[in-house]
């Protein structure tokens, strides 16, 4: 097959196909055997696998080996995968008990294709593709297996579903499946979930299925990962705040916005590829001191973007040790100031510590100039005693401790 046709042939003949089965099977007619470009009989993300496969694997009646990785590797795989497999627990076990009555799969890759998560039950004697590559460590990447619905995720990205013959080699051809992404903060692919059956129809909408319940993971996981960042809930209605549809996003220490999930991004446009574009007063409209005010309330607040859309919203603000500040009472004259994530510092005993008061914070301060006011504050308003600050601010005594240890060590670090 000359495959450099495919972009430049003339357009493939127009035969009738009822069935979405008879179209897979013109496309391939046509693509396989032709060197014709199939467009409008097959998805062109299933398409444009079809090429990349092409040209890595000639032969799509050979054997697939469903060989798992290595021991050693699969080990070093689970651990470098230990945050999104502790994140999405909950979410597999809901979605294996509600498969209970199905033959459908639950799989979980990392980011290379490797199998992190399946299934506990094992696939039954009418499911022999099935029985191999559900399994622990097995690399199901594109590289390995061909067009697969988690293969072309890990390979570009995005949400797909691949059904019957649109597999490349006919060794899946009674396989369906549908992927979607999750993603970490940095916006990179951090895993694939997938469902997948054999022998027979999904019998529901495996795609929207999979969709929720990969974005429910990936919001856990962009918040658990957000160590010392301010998280936003917003949204254009209250109600859809705490769903899968509400907007997230990620205030850094330097009052940018470090991340944003798919519905922020809606709402507010993709960030700027320059971290000294994405300050959030000029993204949100709202500077620095009054989103963190925002995280004294419990009920989300009405807010108006820069762009006019209102929305309402939540803040919430975590240390790096997991204390949150919410609940933090502020101090009658410095309404203004919020508590930032402590540093993980130690100090050996309690006793009154002696400060001095610090000037009004000016807006262009940190989150970390925000906390340090805060406590010291509140600590010089309890005469040092650490025990009755902690419980005011709503925190232990050691993330009392492992703040003020981390500040004296950082002032002696300067003074020397």
């Amino acid at each position: 097959m000359a495959l450099d046709r495919l972009g430049t042939a003339d357009a493939p003949r127009q035969l009738f196909a009822s069935t979405p089965a008879q179209r897979v099977a013109l496309a391939r007619q046509q693509f396989f055997e032709e060197g014709v470009r199939p467009s409008g009989l097959v998805g062109e993300a299933v398409l444009q696998s079809w090429m990349r496969c092409s040209r890595a694997h000639a032969d799509r009646q050979r054997v697939v080996a469903f060989d798992a990785v290595t021991p050693s590797r699969l080990h070093t795989t689970l651990a470098r995968n230990r945050e999104l497999l502790d994140v999405a627990r909950h979410e597999l076990v809901q979605m294996e008990h509600m498969l209970a009555g199905t033959d459908c799969r639950v799989i979980l890759t990392d980011r290379d294709g490797v199998v992190v998560h399946v299934t506990s039950q094992p696939a039954g004697a009418h499911q022999p593709v099935l029985r191999q590559t559900a399994r622990l460590g097995v690399n199901i990447s594109e590289r390995v297996v061909g067009t697969t619905a988690p293969g072309i995720v890990a390979s570009t990205g995005q949400a797909c579903t691949v059904d019957g013959a649109e597999h490349y080699y006919d060794v899946l051809r009674h396989m369906q499946c549908a992927a979607a992404p999750i993603r970490d903060v940095s916006g990179q692919l951090a895993g694939v979930l997938d469902l997948t059956v054999e022998a027979r129809r999904f019998g529901f909408d495996a795609a929207s299925m999979v969709a929720l319940h990969a974005t429910i993971i990936e919001n856990r996981l962009l918040q658990a990962q957000s160590r010392d960042h301010l998280i936003l809930r917003f949204q254009a209605s209250p109600t859809l705040l705490g769903t899968p549809l509400e907007a997230l996003a990620g205030i850094a220490p330097d009052g940018t916005i470090a991340w944003l999930n798919n519905a922020g991004a809606r709402l507010l446009g993709r960030l700027p590829e320059a971290p000294d574009d994405r300050d959030v007063e000029c993204l949100l409209g709202h500077d620095l001191a009054s989103l963190l005010r925002l995280g004294r309330r419990e009920a989300a607040q009405p807010l108006r973007l820069a762009s006019g859309l209102g929305v309402w919203m939540q803040a919430q603000l975590k240390g790096a040790d997991g204390a949150d500040f919410r609940h933090a009472v502020a101090m009658p004259d410095m309404a203004h100031v919020q508590v930032d994530a402590p540093t993980a510092l130690e100090v050996h005993a309690e006793q009154p510590v002696a400060l001095v008061p610090v000037s009004e914070t000016p807006p262009t301060e940190t989150l970390r100039e925000h906390s340090r006011k805060l406590i010291e504050d509140t600590l010089a308003a309890h005469g040092g005693n650490v025990s009755q600050a902690a419980r005011q601010l709503n925190v232990s005594r050691g993330t009392l401790y492992r703040r003020l240890r981390g500040w004296h060590d950082d002032d002696s670090s300067a003074a020397d």
